[in-house]
């Protein structure tokens, strides 16, 4: 969108001074130091909050922290959790068929979805028992009203804060990117907190408490990457039309929220359903309700990227990078430099 101009600089020429009329930039001391001032609040501010983040986070990690100390072995567990998570994540920055994203970014939002999963950690305490005063109706409302909206926009927010500022965040498909890493993030500060605890309620037979909790975890993981990434989806097309930025972002945090939502609240029930009709255990019923279930959201996911990838192709005339009819949308593309 272009900018906004006031009636008296639209009339006027070029040679007309403005200042302080109808335009402004900084020109003298006071100019300077209102500018300084604001940029001292804002990145004050930021800084405060990364800053309290840390603690919290540090905090919440003193007991993963001694574990390890006392059980090396245990930092495996804590790795393998993610591992499912991180190969969905690269799989979908691989599949960005326009520039690579620079490491540093992507680190720092892996870093910042971690600290700022802990604001979501207290927010879900909190409010927690609240919910819970109406029973089962209750934890569904918590699932969908506090749990869902808030970790998938603190996810968001791992991204807007400072990776969505990058010039080299140009273009839709990044935001899926972006938002899958700090889905990964997020993954991997949750599942420390998981595997840590129920070891340490553990009294005996650690090693397995760890191996099934852990595993568990690797199935949860990828929901979290599949989430942000689509809500990440959408901060890119907010960032190309400026317009509707607010209602677009708005949307895939409903869509992002809304099925976090209903993952929560039907993991725990259908399973045990599953094992009333059939003959199979709960962990069996369990591992095959969440794979299908993040392949029902994931393909939709996919069908957004690989509609961005086709759609590139086309308006470039890129016949040379087009893939042959055996291959599919996601087969290595030639990457721009």
């Amino acid at each position: 969108m272009k900018r906004r101009r006031d009636p008296v600089e639209r009339a006027s020429d070029e040679s007309t001074d403005l200042q302080d009329v109808s335009t402004w930039e900084p020109r003298n001391a006071l100019d300077r130091l209102s500018v300084a001032t604001y940029n001292g609040i804002a990145y004050g501010l930021h800084a405060i909050i990364i800053g309290v983040a840390l603690a919290i986070t540090a905090f919440l990690l003193v007991q993963p922290g001694v574990l390890v100390l006392e059980d090396p072995w245990l930092a495996l567990f804590f790795g393998l959790s993610v591992v499912p998570a991180a190969l969905l994540a690269a799989f979908i920055w691989y599949s960005d068929i326009t520039t690579n994203e620079p490491l540093g970014l992507l680190v720092a939002t892996f870093v910042l979805a971690v600290l700022f999963a802990t604001f979501a950690a207290i927010v879900n305490s909190v409010t927690r028992p609240y919910f819970q005063l109406f029973g089962a109706l209750g934890t569904v409302f918590f699932f969908f009203l506090i749990v869902g909206p808030v970790e998938e926009t603190v996810k968001l927010l791992a991204v807007r804060v400072f990776a969505y500022r990058s010039d080299t965040f140009d273009a839709v498909i990044d935001g899926a990117v972006y938002g899958a890493i700090a889905g990964l993030g997020f993954a991997a500060i949750e599942n420390t907190i998981y595997v840590a605890g129920t070891v340490a309620e553990a009294q005996v037979g650690t090693l397995a408490a760890a191996t099934d909790i852990a595993t568990q975890r690797a199935l949860v993981g990828p929901g979290h990457v599949i989430y942000s990434a689509i809500a990440g989806y959408y901060l890119g097309l907010a960032k190309f039309n400026r317009e509707y930025a607010g209602p677009i972002v708005v949307k895939g945090l409903l869509i992002a929220a809304f099925v976090h939502g209903a993952y929560n609240t039907t993991v725990g029930i259908v399973p045990e359903i599953l094992t009333s009709l059939y003959p199979i255990g709960f962990g069996v019923a369990f591992v095959a309700y969440v794979i299908v279930f993040d392949l029902a959201i994931g393909y939709y996911l996919y069908r957004k990227i690989a509609r961005y990838r086709r759609t590139y192709r086309e308006v470039r005339g890129d016949a040379d990078d087009a893939p042959s009819p055996e291959l599919t949308e996601f087969d290595p593309p030639t990457r721009q430099r």
